[in-house]
């Protein structure tokens, strides 16, 4: 499996179930002997897909309830389109860095 495949896997896997679960679940269908390289790639995933929802992340939940506590409410609209915007890109980026590191 390339990086790139195990990352994206990683980031929808996190917006389906949230990335904690999703670390488990992809921990385990990767297994033990998985290679350093997939598992870090997968770290990125879980770890920047979350940035495409709100449910992605419990961390992005707690951040919308503050902001709405503070009167700054998150727009779910502007939220999921800056997330569709930006998050592939930082994937790619970030595995590419991966990719790059592991060259040396």
């Amino acid at each position: 499996m390339s990086l790139l495949a195990a990352a994206a896997i990683a980031a929808v896997a996190s917006n389906i179930v949230n990335n904690l679960p999703a670390t488990l679940l992809l921990l385990a269908a990767f297994g033990a002997d998985a290679p350093p390289a997939l598992l870090l790639a997968m770290v990125i995933g879980v770890n920047l897909g979350p940035n495409l929802t709100y449910v992605g992340s419990l961390a992005i939940m707690l951040w919308r309830r503050v902001a709405s506590a503070n009167d700054e409410p998150a727009d779910l609209r502007t939220f999921t389109v800056l997330g569709v915007i930006t998050t592939p890109l930082t994937i790619v980026g970030a595995v590419a860095g991966l990719w790059l590191a592991l060259q040396i």
